[in-house]
């Protein structure tokens, strides 16, 4: 998701959900969305039911993936999601909803908000989704498809040979996604202003709009239409066989259910599966419990999030033995790095009152000043907020007791690639609860240094002519008696000497670490998921999500997670009929 300061969320209010048939109509004009079609509460599912397919969460990888698997040449899909439906939720439409939405993240296990708050061991606020679409249903829609070397560093060795990708059946895949669910936006306003701020500060060559990743400085694209409505994952469901797939909501997945397999039955893959995926239990919102059943060469797709994938390995007993033996879980494959190597790109920033009217408006404009992954990725949105109570009690807002409302940007950077790492644990059985992790922030030290590079350039955008017009009429004298005027900064100032000292914005850089909810790793490809995605050790079980990535790509992941659920799903199709796929025009 794209980043506005997460501290601030926890002084902003939240607003009431209206009931399902007020937010399609606000939503959707009183016409149903699309996926509607398919749409069942798990609990009006049967307690027993046979597919081909079985993907757990309906999120950014798990929709596009179930439509495919559910369109020509697939079979029969279930997809289980945790969440309700986006159109129950009127603040997810339209982009005006995204800081209201967060602000209502619900850390409890029971509630029904789309977006779950957890707090890492690091002490940073973070979210999780917990609606069909998945982040694509609550971020703030910007759209930038994976940089190259990604890609490249992703060549595994198999039998002697390097296997990359299929960039063909990428490229097919990304344009599939393309043309369902992004836009061209128009930049005005503020981010007008922060695209001639990051030319002004050499972040070049200016590149216009692209979807690809280019250095210098550039428009990407939106998931909001021309009117402002929001275009999620889920839209894509749409292009799946209504009479092939079934989506529950409301179905929590408590465990995947394993047969071992008998040694004299092995072969195929090294090293040789012992267990097979036969189906999944799942619960609905009366606790009453399903059970979804494979037919014979039908398989369990995770895609339930880079926390939701390894936490349901780990209740499964599919992960490290010692820890699960320790947890009286039952194993039923030891397999050491689920939960580990969690990585989250860590993102500080400056937020400022505008001094004059802005418009609401979020990521659209991104600066990456070099190809080498030495530097930040810089970014900015502003975003209209109620007044934290701190700030009341300053300036012309002494004495205010009712609701006032403030516009706020914030212009942030991200550490790409962050060699900082963490992992992930289970403290309860409870799959509706968010398990703790721990990101390190910042740990590495080449992590801090990098930190210190994007924060400093962020300072220098800052600095320039272009944002001048955002400044306040207050100003500071410097020693040529000159005043310069000053933004009206909110949360932590740069130390004063930001240009020279390293230690000074060290210090800055660990006091406002934030999250760019980018996080990612619990299932690492090459590790717990081999080059097809497949657990290790496992027949018939894959894991499809960011958690088997070691490094989120580009400046802002979706694309190439909703790239790769429907690139998934037409090799998967390509499997089952032992043949190439066609790809879609």
């Amino acid at each position: 998701m794209a980043a506005i300061s997460t501290r601030l969320y926890l002084l902003f209010g939240i607003l009431l959900v209206p009931s399902l048939a007020a937010a399609q109509s606000r939503a959707f004009g009183g016409v149903p969305p699309a996926y509607a079609r398919y749409l069942v509460d798990a609990a009006a599912m049967p307690a027993v039911e046979l597919y081909d397919y079985i993907v757990v969460g309906g999120g950014t990888a798990g929709c596009p993936l179930a439509a495919t698997l559910a369109g020509p040449g697939g079979g029969r899909v279930l997809l289980l999601e945790r969440g309700g439906a986006p159109s129950e939720f009127p603040a997810l439409a339209t982009a005006g909803g995204f800081v209201r939405t967060l602000a209502m993240a619900d850390p409890a296990p029971e509630s029904d908000a789309p977006a779950q708050g957890f707090t890492s061991e690091d002490g940073v606020p973070n979210v999780r989704a917990r609606v069909l679409g998945g982040g694509t249903a609550i971020n703030a829609g910007f759209y930038s498809r994976a940089h190259p070397e990604w890609f490249r560093g992703r060549a595994e060795v198999q039998d002697g040979e390097v296997t990359n990708w299929d960039m063909r059946l990428v490229n097919a895949s990304y344009e599939w996604v393309e043309r369902q669910m992004t836009f061209q936006p128009t930049v005005r306003g503020f981010q007008a202003a922060m695209r001639a701020a990051l030319l002004e500060a050499n972040v070049t060559p200016w590149n216009g709009f692209t979807v690809d990743h280019v250095t210098g400085t550039k428009v990407g694209a939106t998931t909001f239409d021309a009117s402002g409505r929001r275009h999620s994952a889920a839209d894509l469901l749409a292009f799946a066989r209504p009479s092939r797939l079934r989506v529950a909501i409301r179905a929590t997945v408590t465990r995947i259910i394993t047969n071992p397999i008998d040694p004299s039955a092995r072969h195929g893959r090294s090293p040789q599966p012992t267990i097979a995926a036969v189906g999944v239990v799942y619960q609905d919102r009366l606790l009453d419990q399903h059970q979804a059943l494979l037919r014979p060469g039908g398989e369990v797709i995770l895609s339930a999030g880079a926390m939701g994938s390894p936490q349901l390995l780990l209740l499964s007993g599919i992960g490290p033995a010692s820890d699960l033996s320790y947890l009286g879980i039952p194993v039923s494959a030891d397999i050491p790095d689920v939960g580990k190597h969690m990585f989250d790109n860590p993102r500080n920033g400056i937020s400022i009152i505008p001094s004059v009217p802005v418009d609401h408006s979020l990521i659209q404009v991104v600066g990456i000043p070099s190809a080498n992954g030495a530097a930040s990725y810089l970014e900015a949105a502003s975003y209209i907020v109620p007044l934290a109570p701190a700030l009341r009690s300053s300036g012309p807002f002494i004495g205010s007791s009712s609701p006032l409302f403030v516009t706020v940007a914030t212009i942030m950077e991200k550490v790409p690639g962050p060699l900082s790492e963490g992992s992930l644990w289970l403290s309860s059985s409870n799959p509706l609860e968010s398990p703790p992790l721990r990101f390190n922030y910042l740990s590495r030290p080449e992590d801090l240094a990098r930190c210190v590079l994007g924060v400093r350039r962020v300072a220098e955008v800052l600095e320039g002519r272009a944002l001048d017009g955002f400044r306040s009429a207050v100003g500071s004298t410097n020693r040529r008696g000159a005043v310069r005027r000053d933004f009206r900064i909110v949360g932590a100032a740069l130390p004063v000497d930001w240009r020279t000292n390293d230690r000074a914005l060290a210090d800055y850089c660990q006091q406002t670490v934030a999250t760019l909810w980018h996080y990612h790793g619990g299932c690492v490809a090459g590790k717990v998921v081999d080059r097809d995605f497949r657990v290790i050790g496992a027949r018939a079980l894959r894991v499809v999500d960011a958690s088997t990535f070691s490094e989120t790509p580009g400046t802002n992941p979706q694309a190439t997670v909703l790239m790769m659920g429907r690139y998934m799903g037409l090799k998967m199709i390509e499997e089952r009929h032992s043949r190439r796929p066609v790809i879609p025009s």
